[in-house]
C-alpha cells in the first residue's frame, strides 16, 4: 500500500492543500509533503491524528481498496537538479521505476550534454518539445529538432548533446525504467 499516495488523494477528495491538513494537525506543511511523497512515514498517532483530520481512522484507511491513479499533475513531478552537468530531469510519473516504463522531461542546457547511458535491454523514445539536439547512438549521430521524435532499442552506448547556442528540452520514455 502507498500510504502517502492515499493520504495525498484522501486530502484531494476533502477538498485541504497541505498547509490545511497540517495545521489541522499540528504538523508543518513540509512534513505533511514529505508522507505524500513517501520520503517519510508518520508514527502511529501522527497517522491517526491525519486519518482524523481526513475523517477516516486506521481501519477504514487500510481496509479500503486502492484505486490506481490514472491522472498526474504537476504536484506529483519530481524535479533531479543536474545544472553541474547542463541539465534537468523531471520525473512526470511518481515512483515509475516500479513500471514497465519511464517517461522524464529533460531540459539540456546549451553546449551540454545528457550522462553516457551503457547498452541495456529495452527500447527509448523522445520527442523534442523544444529546440533541437543531437541523438549519439553507438557511433552514429542524428540530429533531432522540435517537433521531431526518436525511437531505438537500447544496445548501444547512448546519450543527447546540445552543441547549439538555445536550449532544448525532451520528452524522454526509456523502458525498462533507466532514469
Amino acid at each position: 500500500m502507498n500510504i502517502g499516495e492515499k493520504i495525498r488523494r484522501l486530502r484531494g477528495v476533502n477538498a485541504l492543500t497541505q498547509d490545511e491538513l497540517a495545521s489541522r494537525c499540528d504538523l508543518t506543511k513540509g512534513f505533511i509533503s514529505q508522507i505524500e511523497r513517501n520520503l517519510t512515514s508518520p508514527s502511529i498517532n501522527t497517522l491517526i491524528d491525519i486519518l482524523e483530520a481526513l475523517g477516516t481512522d486506521i481501519k477504514n484507511f487500510f481496509n479500503e481498496e486502492v484505486e490506481e491513479k490514472i491522472v498526474f499533475s504537476k504536484d506529483d513531478i519530481y524535479d533531479g537538479n543536474y545544472e553541474d552537468f547542463g541539465y534537468t530531469i523531471s520525473w512526470l510519473i511518481p515512483n515509475a521505476q516500479k513500471n514497465d516504463m519511464e517517461p522524464i522531461l529533460v531540459k539540456l542546457s546549451p553546449h551540454n550534454n545528457t550522462k553516457l547511458d551503457e547498452p541495456h535491454n529495452g527500447e527509448e523514445f523522445g520527442y523534442i518539445l523544444k529546440g533541437k539536439i543531437n541523438l549519439i547512438l553507438g557511433n552514429t549521430t542524428y540530429k533531432v529538432k522540435a517537433g521531431e521524435s526518436f525511437y531505438f532499442k537500447s544496445n548501444k552506448l547512448h546519450y543527447l548533446e546540445n552543441p547549439y547556442s538555445k536550449p532544448a528540452t525532451i520528452l524522454w520514455v526509456s523502458t525498462p525504467p533507466s532514469f
